[in-house]
């Protein structure tokens, strides 16, 4: 599959007039090239920034470029600026299913999510940050980022184990500019993740969690004596699976997934549980514009 087939050609004429828009103002953020959500606009010179590749050049303000020889934009009052991160999940298990559909396979799935939201990020020109697998793509800006974006992405595989908690701790303490951060993960991590989310939250992120599961993991179609195999730590398990046993695992996974989004509620973080099997359109058409994140 190559990069551009994450997002087809009608994806991408949807998401045309859509963007992302957070749900508090971001205190200290920059001024930049974004469309405003104030009624009105604003023609009063704001500030300069400078020239980042993609930006449209008639913001250019060629005198200053005639005079110092150096790019920069005009910013006006109205415009504000929106840093978006997305923090992607890569361990073992977003690999599953490994012999299914591949548009079933939990990290495609997300690598098509990831590369929406992306593609909204970019061409509204806000500033856009990836992180998958221990790898970074950004901070970009410009519909001219959407291409090696898309192959940044497309280049992610999944392996080994995730920390979450460590993982989502680590990030707030290197990044620079706190915005809106989603972040798309199975959640299968043995340390939990709301200290992690604790971190983020107190840093001034705003955080959305897809919380991505496949068909198979919320309705397991196996039966009788099995071993599974931990996809993440290799890790065998004996089992005998019947009726009972499988009406306990999806009465403790709804508890478990319950209990996520009942924390999110609560720490107000929006909250969107999807299943590989279910349109990825719909998670940004439907729950992404019901929790008001976008437009």
């Amino acid at each position: 599959m190559s990069a551009e087939t994450l997002l087809d050609e009608s994806i991408r004429r949807k998401l045309e007039p859509l963007m992302l828009t957070p749900q508090r103002v971001r205190a200290g953020a920059m001024k930049g090239d974004r469309r405003s959500t104030k009624r009105g606009t604003s023609v009063e010179f704001a500030d300069y920034r400078n020239y980042t590749p993609g930006d449209d050049l008639r913001r250019l303000d060629w005198n200053v470029y005639a005079r110092l020889d150096k790019p920069v934009l005009k910013l006006l009052e109205d415009e504000e600026d929106l840093a978006v991160h997305v923090w992607l999940d890569t361990s073992g298990s977003m690999g599953f299913p490994q012999d299914g559909d591949s548009a079933q396979n939990k990290l495609t799935y997300a690598k098509k999510l990831a590369a929406a939201i992306g593609y909204i990020a970019l061409a509204e020109n806000d500033r856009l940050g990836i992180t998958a697998g221990g790898k970074s793509f950004g901070p970009a800006r410009g519909r001219a980022q959407i291409v090696p974006m898309l192959r940044f992405l497309q280049a992610t595989e999944s392996s080994g184990q995730t920390d979450l908690n460590r993982a989502l701790t680590d990030y707030a303490t290197r990044a620079t500019r706190p915005g809106l951060m989603f972040v798309i993960s199975d959640l299968f991590s043995p340390t939990g993740h709301v200290d992690g989310l604790n971190r983020l939250l107190g840093k001034g992120y705003e955080v959305v969690m897809i919380h991505l599961l496949s068909r198979e993991e919320l309705e397991p179609p196996l039966a009788g004596d099995l071993r599974l195999i931990d996809t993440e730590t290799g890790a065998p398990q004996e089992i005998s699976l019947d009726d009972g046993l499988r009406e306990l695992y999806v009465r403790r996974l709804d508890e478990w997934r319950e209990g996520i989004r009942t924390d999110c509620v609560r720490r107000g973080v929006g909250h969107v549980s999807a299943a590989s099997d279910i349109p990825y359109e719909r998670v940004l058409f439907n729950d992404l514009r019901r929790l008001g994140t976008v437009r």
